[in-house]
């Protein structure tokens, strides 16, 4: 069983940035890919960003790639997803998950364990 605690959103303004932090708990972190999601009202939840378990590998969405980026300390059990040049757009709630798995991946169902979400907002 993994549990997962996101921090670090907030209210920022249109071209500002922002990190997310994601604590876990247990012993074999590093086996778990980790990926982040996020959740626009009245929206799906949507793929933003994934790293493998090493750290080597990340993947992320198109409407992302440039401006954030996904990286890991496994030593601190913890992931992070860095946010750049954020827009309106980029306003939900985000969402850690955690992968049974060591590879990135990009699909909700393919996650086990998600953290109870932080909710970002870019003002124009």
């Amino acid at each position: 069983q993994v549990q997962l605690v996101e921090s670090g959103g907030g209210l920022v303004q249109a071209g500002g940035s922002l990190r997310l932090s994601c604590a876990a708990s247990g012993r074999t972190f590093s086996s778990y890919a980790m990926g982040w999601f996020r959740q626009a009202p009245g929206k799906e939840r949507d793929f933003v960003a994934s790293i493998s378990g090493s750290g080597v590998t990340t993947y992320y969405a198109d409407s992302v790639k440039g401006r954030f980026t996904i990286a890991r300390v496994n030593a601190k059990n913890t992931v992070y997803l860095h946010m750049n040049s954020l827009k309106p757009e980029d306003t939900a709630v985000y969402y850690c998950a955690a992968a049974n798995t060591y590879d990135v991946r990009s699909y909700p169902n393919e996650y086990a364990y998600w953290g109870q979400g932080t909710q970002v907002t870019v003002s124009s």
